[in-house]
């Protein structure tokens, strides 16, 4: 760890916290836990609130609070997926969402900008424009990614590497291989890429510390880390990054989206200390 002067949060369509004393190599995006709408799209009742909570990363802000106490630089996006998915290559986008694009790369309903919500509601009541999808990849994607490249490589060239935590939660249950039943998944998921993202030595900390904790673990399955795990988990270069998911059905009511004590308080406190053993790691 080393001294660092905080320089206050920085907001817009993120929100970047700095520690105010010691800092170290760990930085933590979460990008899924934002329900705002910009006001241009507020009235719009494909985006209900609802709609919002069922896909966001509800609590996970909250769950990482006081990590900057601890030394970690903590980013988080203010706005809610259904505008932009900030875990997606800005170009992966299906042709039907964005029939001008010059270069369309994705073919799925939920790329960079979502056609339907994960129970299959329809988010868009029409194609988008290009010049719409180049608006929002500019006002929400680009400055987001452009602070978090800046930080990882602010944070490496201090400490000569960075721990890149991609927060995440995940419903409670999925379904099968088989896809006819729905099982539990469980309960913590860390993505790596198949063990590619982040130095041996990270992957198995972590995983090591929440089977301490005695959390129920099954790396990369259903979630292998999606766009920040694979962009900037380059370990070869000191960048190290490892995507965790929490299952919802630790900390919070699925149907209410009310939070569940005394899980979320147990979560938050494990995190919490999880954080406590990264920020002292060296490699």
């Amino acid at each position: 760890m080393s001294f660092d002067q905080d320089e206050g949060p920085i907001e817009g369509p993120l929100i970047l916290q700095r520690p105010r004393g010691l800092e170290a190599p760990l930085l933590i995006e979460i990008p899924h836990a934002g329900l705002e709408l910009p006001s241009e799209l507020a009235a719009s009742r494909a985006l209900g609130r609802s709609a919002r909570m069922a896909d966001a990363d509800l609590y996970v802000d909250e769950l990482y609070e006081g990590a900057t106490e601890l030394g970690a630089t903590v980013l988080i996006a203010r706005y809610s997926r259904h505008v932009v998915d900030l875990n997606r290559a800005e170009d992966d986008v299906d042709p039907s969402i964005v029939p001008e694009h010059p270069s369309p790369r994705g073919r799925l309903a939920r790329g960079v900008i979502w056609k339907t919500s994960i129970d299959g509601l329809r988010l868009l009541d029409r194609p988008l424009r290009f010049e719409e999808y180049r608006e929002r990849i500019a006002r929400f994607h680009r400055p987001y990614h452009r602070q978090l490249r800046a930080e990882l490589d602010r944070l490496r060239e201090r400490f000569g590497f960075v721990i890149l935590l991609a927060a995440h939660s995940m419903p409670s249950h999925g379904r099968s291989v088989s896809g006819a039943a729905l099982v539990r998944r469980a309960d913590i998921v860390p993505g790596t890429r198949g063990r590619t993202s982040a130095d041996s030595r990270i992957i198995d900390h972590i995983d090591a510390f929440f089977r301490a904790a005695g959390y129920s673990i099954r790396h990369d399955d259903p979630y292998r880390g999606g766009y920040s795990t694979a962009h900037y988990g380059r370990p070869a270069e000191g960048f190290h990054a490892v995507q965790i998911e929490l299952n919802r059905g630790l900390y919070v009511d699925e149907r209410s989206f009310e939070r569940l004590d005394p899980g979320f308080e147990r979560l938050r406190g494990d995190l919490r200390a999880l954080i406590d053993s990264l920020v002292g790691l060296r490699l």
